[in-house]
């Protein structure tokens, strides 16, 4: 895949505003993707530095939280969980492994999904002006509201951020960097 492939803006009426966010999310994803490529479930499932990380979770972790703010902006904050969930700790930390049985090509095929689905979103959601709470928990400051359009550039952040952890891992991997 690359940085611009998925739906184009000539495809679908958008502002160029949406156009940019579509354009962002491509780009850190193909960067985050880029790490993975040539890598066998293995080495995607190495822990390369002293960190718990490995390839392959980071990108299901992108997926995971990803999917679960795009749920955000359908849904508001019941679609975040709530932070007394005693499964949730769990689950979060995970999100960052490749846990036996999962491949690889499983969990790029779920990042592609999720990628597709958050691409229409942003196609289609009628205001990105449109905000919900957050739910309450430590990490939030109370009562904030977070628009669509915040979601959204939270994700690029949140994509950009973790393909430079990927990024680390893989070189220590083979050398192989995901630029250059």
């Amino acid at each position: 895949m690359t940085a611009d492939e998925g739906l184009t803006v000539t495809e679908i009426d958008m502002s160029t505003e949406r156009a940019d966010l579509l354009q962002a999310l491509r780009q850190h994803r193909f960067l985050l993707r880029n790490t993975a490529r040539d890598l066998t479930d293995e080495q995607a499932a190495e822990r390369s530095t002293v960190s718990e990380l490995c390839v392959g979770g980071v990108i299901k972790h992108v997926a995971h939280t990803e999917r679960d703010w795009v749920d955000f902006i359908l849904n508001g904050p019941v679609a975040m969980g709530g932070s007394d969930d005693p499964g949730a700790y769990e689950r979060h930390a995970q999100s960052f492994q490749m846990l036996p049985g999962e491949t690889l090509a499983g969990i790029l095929a779920a990042y592609d999904e999720v990628a597709r689905r958050t691409d229409e979103v942003v196609a289609t959601l009628p205001d990105l002006d449109a905000d919900h709470p957050l739910p309450e928990a430590p990490w939030f400051e109370p009562g904030a509201r977070w628009s669509a359009r915040r979601v959204l550039l939270h994700i690029v952040a949140e994509t950009s951020q973790h393909a430079g952890h990927a990024d680390i891992i893989r070189e220590a991997i083979d050398g192989a960097k995901s630029m250059g």
